[in-house]
């Protein structure tokens, strides 16, 4: 969207790690779950990956600039829960880029 910024946490060696940590457990569940090959495993492994998601949002998404939710202006917090889905990706993609990740592990 024109006009949005998004301000993204500087990656850090102690940044790092404790990112790692809070994705560690996920990542092996979905893992688990993308091994399976029922409907259940998939839906799964899709919830955990969606949580993953929040959990790099909620650690890397400082600040947004230029957008306003329902007239009041957005928050981190207020564009995981009610910004459009397009701009909560493009604000993952950039954290993910901030932190080094593959294309193979950004999919995750």
């Amino acid at each position: 969207m024109p006009g949005v910024e998004f301000v993204i946490t500087r990656m850090s060696f102690g940044r790092r790690l404790e990112l790692m940590k809070s994705v560690r457990d996920l990542a092996a569940r979905i893992e688990y779950f993308d091994a399976g090959r029922d409907e259940k495993n998939r839906m799964e492994a899709s919830l955990l990956g969606a949580q993953m998601d929040k959990v790099y949002l909620a650690w890397g998404l400082e600040e947004v600039c230029g957008l306003a939710l329902d007239g009041i202006a957005a928050t981190p917090e207020t564009l995981m829960e009610r910004g459009p889905e397009e701009l909560v990706l493009e604000a993952l993609a950039a954290i993910k880029a901030e932190c080094g990740l593959t294309e193979t592990e950004r999919k995750n």
